[in-house]
């Protein structure tokens, strides 16, 4: 039996403000869904983050309906829980429902154990850290029905598990129900598989289907993960699907001319134009020169940025590929000036990327919620 794990489509998603980035979104979501009903899955799991906004756009709402419609045209089920760019902060029906009371889609994210064909399923929405110890008793329960059960048990989570990534880990493994046979997860957006001695199955990130603002620009794969369940283990294998190329060069500025000839010659074939960053260091820099290689590129990408550093000014991309120290002090200093760490994680990994990309509706919006949902909790 083989099924799809998909997760953090992000659909409605318009980066840099880009109609382009918008279907290029689509476009990748839907090849996930088209190899899924191609290579002829029993069912199809979402694993959270469907939207990029609680109150996403129709164009987002019409194309998962019509995802979820071709999926019951081939007689495919599909299920899914909610992440934290699904749920609202002041706490309004998250759109997803609509799918679950049509039929076209079951909704999972309470944590109530079921069968389906043989198999034992839960899931639960994103919970968010000070809420986790809530949780234990929960993840008790379902795992005491896991452990009853004696056929493949899946869980679906949408939380960052800390050995794979430490900023934003929210949970550890040890805190994972034990008996499950597979841990469907989102919310990590690079794809990663890991296996626990103390845990009965692999954990797995599919990452996101297309690259968001907050994960910089860089070359990378996207997919998902279609999983064999024919035999006793849970086995992911990893299914690419085709997105608009990105890169990252960096060149020294006496450099700069010959590393744009370089750029034009290697983007040049794509069918899709690439995003392409320029990380331009040296002293005695001239911006209008810079302007006037990179303008040589225009014809060629979609986007082209470019940022200096110097050895006077510390680069500027310093978010884009920062080593784990620095996340760790940034953190630290988010936490003083702020006064929490749930202050600090919003600051820095939802707020930040959004302000950073230009996308100043979308901050307010985040910046809205958040301040209504931190009254509605100062009030109980």
């Amino acid at each position: 039996m083989l099924f799809s794990h998909i997760s953090d489509t992000h659909l409605g998603l318009v980066q840099y403000g880009s109609d382009e980035r918008a279907q290029d979104v689509y476009d990748s979501f839907n090849q996930s869904v088209d190899t899924s009903i191609k290579d002829h899955v029993e069912f199809v799991i979402f694993a959270g983050d469907i939207f990029h906004v609680p109150n996403p756009n129709g164009t987002a709402i019409v194309q998962m309906g019509n995802a979820l419609k071709r999926l019951k045209e081939n007689n495919i089920d599909s299920f899914f829980i909610l992440g934290e760019h699904d749920i609202s902060r002041i706490r309004t029906t998250p759109i997803p429902y609509v799918y679950h009371n049509l039929g076209f889609s079951k909704y999972i994210g309470q944590g109530n154990p079921f069968e389906y064909k043989g198999i034992l399923f839960t899931g639960f929405d994103k919970i968010r850290k000070p809420e986790i110890p809530q949780y234990e008793e929960k993840f008790a329960t379902v795992d005491s029905a896991a452990q009853k059960h004696s056929g493949h048990k899946i869980i679906v989570l949408h939380q960052g598990v800390t050995e794979f990534n430490k900023f934003a880990g929210e949970i550890q493994s040890t805190d994972l129900p034990k008996n499950f046979t597979y841990y469907a997860m989102g919310h990590l957006h690079d794809k990663d598989v890991k296996e626990f001695s103390h845990l009965s199955g692999p954990v797995a990130y599919p990452g996101s289907t297309e690259s968001t603002t907050s994960e910089g620009i860089k070359e990378r794969e996207k997919g998902f993960f279609e999983v064999d369940i024919s035999r006793k283990e849970a086995t992911p294998n990893w299914i690419k699907v085709e997105t608009r190329p990105q890169f990252s060069f960096k060149t020294e500025y006496d450099e700069l001319s010959k590393t744009v000839d370089e750029i034009a010659q290697k983007i040049s074939d794509f069918s899709k134009k690439p995003i392409v960053e320029v990380r331009i260091q040296g002293e005695n820099i001239e911006t209008d020169h810079i302007q006037a290689q990179i303008a040589r590129l225009n014809a060629l990408v979609l986007r082209c940025f470019w940022k200096i550093s110097t050895k006077q000014i510390s680069d500027s991309t310093v978010f884009l590929d920062r080593p784990s120290v620095i996340d760790d002090e940034m953190f630290r200093l988010s936490v003083d000036t702020l006064g929490s760490e749930e202050s600090a994680k919003f600051a820095i990994k939802e707020l930040l990327p959004i302000l950073v990309s230009g996308e100043i509706k979308e901050a307010s919006q985040r910046i809205y919620e958040n301040y209504q949902s931190f009254k509605k909790e100062k009030s109980k």
